[in-house]
């Protein structure tokens, strides 16, 4: 997996949920999250990520169920349903210092449309 700022393909995500090295966070809003989620993924809306990104660990691990993440982690990956919101998600955790995140610029689009083949 490289370090590019996209985990731009279905292939490339779906390796790293199958080996458990990913923290996998969607920012579409709670409605579109319960409709339909990529597996494992923890439901953060985009307009909640800042601050959420910015509690205590052991209030982010009681608020989403999973431990905080790490600034310096590399396995931090964004998506929305079609890429537009992971991006400003990607530049919201870059400005915040989350340095290696990265974002799934398919989206719940692209990911559904594989899971159908």
């Amino acid at each position: 997996i490289s370090n590019s700022p996209t985990c731009s393909s279905f292939f490339c995500l779906r390796t790293m949920l199958a080996n458990h090295s990913v923290q996998l966070f969607d920012v579409r809003n709670p409605d579109e999250f319960l409709a339909g989620r990529i597996p494992d993924s923890i439901n953060i809306p985009l307009g909640q990520l800042e601050e959420s990104l910015k509690l205590p660990p052991l209030q982010f691990q009681q608020q989403f169920g999973v431990k905080a993440p790490k600034k310096e982690d590399d396995d931090i990956v964004f998506h929305c349903r079609s890429g537009k919101r992971s991006l400003t998600a990607l530049e919201i955790a870059h400005r915040l210092g989350f340095s290696k995140a990265r974002h799934y610029a398919g989206g719940y689009i692209d990911w559904e449309e594989h899971e159908k083949k």
